[in-house]
């Protein structure tokens, strides 16, 4: 019998509970890539040129933020600041 409208929540777990399961490959996955993180650079020293460009490409969103492109539009006014820079 589907959940229907209008009814109280009966049974499962309450609000805001969280999945033990979850919590538990979490950490287990938590700790392979910590393991996995220290053995990095030995790895990629290992491939190919081509292939260590290509894994630290590949890898770099994880670590640099990305930057948004900023643009001017043709008829947007230039925002002159004038510093005045005395000592």
């Amino acid at each position: 019998m589907p959940f229907e409208k209008g009814h109280k929540k009966i049974g499962g777990r309450k609000k805001g509970t969280p999945n033990r399961y979850s919590d538990e490959m979490r950490f287990v996955l938590k700790n392979i890539f910590s393991d996995e993180l220290d053995k990095l650079p030995e790895l990629l020293n290992k491939l190919s040129t081509e292939k260590r460009i290509e894994a630290i490409i590949k890898l770099a969103p994880f670590v640099l933020p990305k930057i948004k492109p900023v643009s001017m539009e043709k008829d947007e006014p230039e925002k002159i600041i004038d510093l005045d820079w005395r000592i």
